[in-house]
């Protein structure tokens, strides 16, 4: 992957010493990072993560509660009354798995919230950068430090309907 990018890196630098292109990059990170919004973001991110994970832990506390009441009273249990106890057991964990899931998902709750707090200030950045990009006469942003991402592009710069058509010739 690494190799990839290296190669459409050295491609596309030497395509632009030809045509004499503005390429410049950025570090997302620190961008992120000085914006006051997104360290708030990331704090209410990490208590409610943070709390659904005590909530989660409580969970699980409680199945192990019951399985060593289970251990406990089993060998005074009918076959039934055991068969009972294993599935309510089961149940319960299947339960917080799935709560889990619902929290920590990829889809999961603080995936969507991540995206409400998130995403508005990524915007922001984005808009900045192309208004800086398009101030300044760039051509092309990468993110930093690996370049392998492209941030800003002018559209005239996009080829991929010629690599298409060239690729049905």
């Amino acid at each position: 992957m690494k190799k990839s990018a290296l190669l459409i890196l050295f491609a596309f630098f030497g395509f632009t010493a030809i045509n004499a292109q503005k390429v410049a990059y950025v570090d997302m990170e620190k961008i992120m990072e000085s914006v006051p919004e997104y360290a708030k973001a990331q704090k209410e991110l990490e208590e409610i993560a943070e709390r659904w994970r005590q909530e989660i832990s409580k969970e699980y506390d409680k199945i192990d509660q019951m399985y060593r009441d289970y251990q406990a009273r089993e060998v005074l249990m009918s076959d039934d009354t055991r068969k009972q106890k294993q599935d309510e057991i089961v149940a319960k964990e299947k339960e917080v798995r799935e709560l889990q899931k619902k929290r920590f998902g990829p889809e999961g709750e603080l995936f969507t919230k991540r995206q409400s707090l998130v995403k508005p200030i990524q915007e922001k950045v984005y808009t900045a950068i192309e208004k800086f990009s398009l101030d300044r006469g760039y051509d092309i942003i990468f993110s930093a430090p690996d370049g392998s991402t492209i941030i800003y592009a002018k559209a005239d710069k996009d080829v991929t309907a010629e690599v298409i058509k060239s690729l049905k010739k």
